[in-house]
């Protein structure tokens, strides 16, 4: 398949994962910053363009990958289904649910697919967390409670934005493992810092409570971290990866059940490119994929429906 990425910053991330895969013959970017794309295709072998229509009226690209700001996504994932394409959009896959219902309503009129990255699900903690709780590995899901912590580093992190921007990908998560729902209860402050905020948000069902635990608020010294604890009928899961921005990663996941205490050992994999290989497979088979555009639309209207609790 060919490929063809909008954006040069975490494009160039992805048009490295593209060009390594058997499934990709050509990959094509475009950007504005003349110096990074010449950088790009001396360094991966690949096309570059200043001109977006390049790879909008190219008949041969398959599949456009929109790595550009949020609010762009609707106009691109748009466009490029009008021109026959498939779209691969990165999360958050827009701000607001009008954006979000004109590119399903663009899928359905051009009679292509959008499908997003929402890579926690490739992750092997949580899909060893998913896989455990659907085959009732430990008995049944009583609670779980997810976090993200991270200090000001990633832009404006505010009550008005953390949901969308921050907490995404546990909302991903937890409409995944539970389906859409509404949150019970949601607490936040922003501590006197306009663009930095901690939020707490609990999910109830019938016999299962989720929670979601984010900040943006943490001192520079501390890494960005996050994890889970999941309580079972029969047992519990601990998990932690915390990451100090050198390079430097640890984590770990941590089994209780009746037999003791267990460190489990996962798959290596990386998540991004195992969503993007995903993509490609469901998108040449024409298979069902779980990063359907309806996936992201409920994630992204349960953090407009706690942004709007906390504003």
């Amino acid at each position: 398949m060919n490929i063809g990425v909008l954006g040069t910053g975490f494009g160039a991330y992805h048009a490295q994962l593209w060009t390594a895969m058997d499934r990709v013959d050509k990959v094509i970017i475009f950007g504005r910053n003349e110096a990074k794309l010449q950088e790009l295709k001396q360094s991966l072998g690949v096309k570059i363009t200043t001109n977006i229509d390049d790879i909008m009226f190219d008949s041969t690209i398959d599949v456009i990958d929109i790595c550009l700001p949020s609010f762009l996504h609707r106009q691109y994932a748009v466009d490029a289904l009008k021109h026959g394409k498939h779209v691969f959009c990165e999360t958050p896959v827009c701000y607001n649910l009008e954006d979000a219902l004109a590119m399903k309503e663009a899928e359905q009129l051009y009679d292509s697919r959008i499908l997003v990255n929402q890579f926690i699900k490739f992750d092997p903690a949580y899909k060893y967390l998913y896989e455990a709780t659907h085959n009732e590995k430990y008995g049944k899901l009583l609670s779980l409670t997810l976090k993200r912590e991270t200090p000001p580093l990633w832009g404006d992190l505010g009550l008005h934005a953390i949901a969308t921007n921050l907490m995404i990908h546990e909302l991903d998560f937890v409409t995944w493992m539970l389906g859409s729902m509404e949150p019970h209860s949601v607490w936040g402050t922003d501590g006197g810092k306009r663009n930095q905020a901690l939020v707490h948000a609990i999910f109830q069902q019938p016999n299962v409570s989720a929670e979601i635990v984010a900040s943006s608020q943490m001192p520079a010294s501390y890494p960005f971290t996050v994890g889970y604890k999941a309580y079972f009928e029969q047992g519990k899961l601990v998990y932690q990866e915390s990451d100090n921005m050198n390079g430097a990663v640890e984590s770990s996941l941590i089994e209780y059940n009746a037999a003791g205490k267990q460190d489990l050992l996962l798959e290596l994999a990386n998540p991004y490119e195992k969503s993007m290989e995903h993509a490609l497979q469901c998108l040449e088979e024409g298979s069902s994929s779980i990063i359907e555009l309806d996936h992201a639309i409920q994630a992204i209207e349960l953090a407009i429906s706690i942004e709007k609790k906390l504003v």
